[in-house]
């Protein structure tokens, strides 16, 4: 009896370190002596194949697409005022990063949503506009294909959302 995998192909997922990724094939590979069933996922955007085990999946934290409430949720922290700590930068972009790996949409937007001020500032440092933009990026592609819709198209939705808060 074939048991019922999680995720299957054509399925978008996320995948926390990631983001989203499109399941091309799932294929049987011998790895250091034993066989494993993987899910093959293709990052079309960094041009890059990841293979996940597919007993390793959950506990990767890998994941469907968010639905349409929790994205809903995410655009509603993204319209909320900033909460920036004052706290040292360096612990700051800890925790920054940290919520961008977690995959969690909500919690990206906080990071897009604390760093958003700051967007036009010149004294702004390099490593916060990196995280801004791998934050916005994130949040935009899981957008995108929650929405359906082209990457250029959820980016304008969402600055809309951002400058209106």
């Amino acid at each position: 009896m074939a048991k019922k995998l999680p995720f299957g192909t054509g399925d978008f997922v996320v995948y926390p370190t990631h983001g989203v990724g499109l399941i091309t094939s799932v294929e049987k590979q011998a790895i250091a002596g034993f066989e494993l069933e993987v899910f093959v996922i293709n990052f079309d955007r960094d041009k890059m194949t990841l293979r996940v085990p597919i007993g390793k999946a959950g506990t990767a934290g890998m994941r469907r697409l968010s639905t349409r409430k929790e994205m809903h949720s995410a655009l509603s922290t993204l319209r909320g005022r900033a909460r920036v700590r004052r706290t040292m930068w360096s612990r700051r972009a800890q925790e920054y990063e940290a919520k961008i790996n977690s995959g969690n949409p909500v919690s990206i937007a906080e990071v897009v949503r604390d760093l958003y001020p700051n967007v036009g500032q010149p004294d702004r440092s390099y490593s916060e506009r990196q995280l801004y933009e791998a934050a916005l990026d994130r949040l935009v592609r899981e957008f995108a294909a929650v929405e359906k819709i082209d990457h250029g198209a959820a980016t304008e939705r969402l600055a809309k959302v951002l400058e209106a808060a």
